[in-house]
């Protein structure tokens, strides 16, 4: 083991120096995590309690330190039962991000490449929003690329039917036994009405924002989806993405956002194609003619 300096009798290895920096990551990206619960206030706790216990057990006081050991036995167990939908969250944004899911795997295969882009005519839904903010009645609508989100899509009514304008009328009326709950597009149908979606527990959000607000926030923390949201209260329009929320938008905003969101993935299909254009010939430099029609397709 190779000696990276000494602190009066502890000898700090380079192995010791990468084990901190790794411990000190993972417990700045936890906190990160739980940072605006209450969650962040007891792991604060619990670390701080640990750094208590190691300094008494490196100080050698026996009886305080094997009382604090046996709360230390237990302690995994409890925090597994305190946090357990931030552990829940966690396991789920790690697989959202992780490329060896399913659907990450038959996204890159050569025969299901050309059928990723889901392009199809969202002027409905902005329509829809457009009236539906004009008679101030409440909607929220999920827009999934990638995943059917089949576990969202089961806790609603199953409906699997073309985007129109009326139908998303119907479905958001204030009478409707379907308006209550979130409407899910994927592909260019309507999968499905009145679903559940996780509620966010952040505390710095305004009053301004309901649980429809909410509920829009949690869905998009933990998926990658964009989800559109029309105020009951105020009738403004708000996106979400990415647990960020854009409110009170304009129409041409939504639409843009919308069409953003969809043609990301064929934008950077774009971009990887035009690549080579830019990629030094032999001689070192980029031929004059490469890097005009690189401009072109810019």
């Amino acid at each position: 083991m190779i000696l990276l300096f000494r602190i009066g009798f502890l000898e700090i290895s380079w192995v010791d120096f990468i084990d901190i920096i790794a411990v000190t990551l993972l417990l700045y990206q936890v906190y990160k995590l739980m940072k605006g619960s209450i969650a962040s206030k007891v792991f604060l706790g619990f670390i701080f309690l640990y750094l208590i216990y190691l300094i008494v057990n490196a100080a050698e006081m026996e009886l305080l330190s094997a009382i604090l050991g046996q709360f230390m036995g237990v302690g995994v167990l409890a925090l597994i039962i305190l946090f357990s939908p931030e552990i829940r969250k966690f396991l789920l944004i790690l697989g959202k991000s992780t490329s060896f899911n399913r659907e990450a795997l038959l996204k890159n295969l050569p025969w299901k490449k050309h059928g990723s882009m889901h392009e199809f005519d969202f002027n409905p839904v902005i329509e829809a929003a457009k009236t539906l903010g004009g008679t101030y009645t409440g909607a929220l609508i999920v827009f999934s690329k990638e995943s059917e989100l089949k576990f969202y899509v089961d806790s609603g009514d199953r409906i699997d039917g073309l985007i129109s304008k009326r139908l998303l009328l119907a479905i958001f009326n204030k009478h409707s036994p379907l308006h209550d709950g979130a409407v899910i597009i994927h592909k260019g149908r309507i999968l499905a009405a009145r679903c559940i979606l996780p509620v966010s527990d952040l505390d710095d959000l305004p009053a301004q924002f309901g649980l429809r607000h909410r509920a829009a926030i949690g869905m998009s923390e933990t998926t990658d989806t964009l989800v559109l949201v029309v105020s009951e209260e105020t009738g403004q329009l708000s996106i979400v993405r990415a647990g960020r929320i854009y409110h009170n938008l304009s129409i041409q905003e939504i639409r843009k956002m919308i069409n953003d969101y969809f043609t990301e993935e064929k934008e950077k299909k774009e971009k990887e194609e035009t690549e080579p254009f830019l990629q030094e010939d032999v001689g070192g430099t980029v031929p004059e003619d490469k890097l005009k029609t690189h401009e072109k397709l810019a």
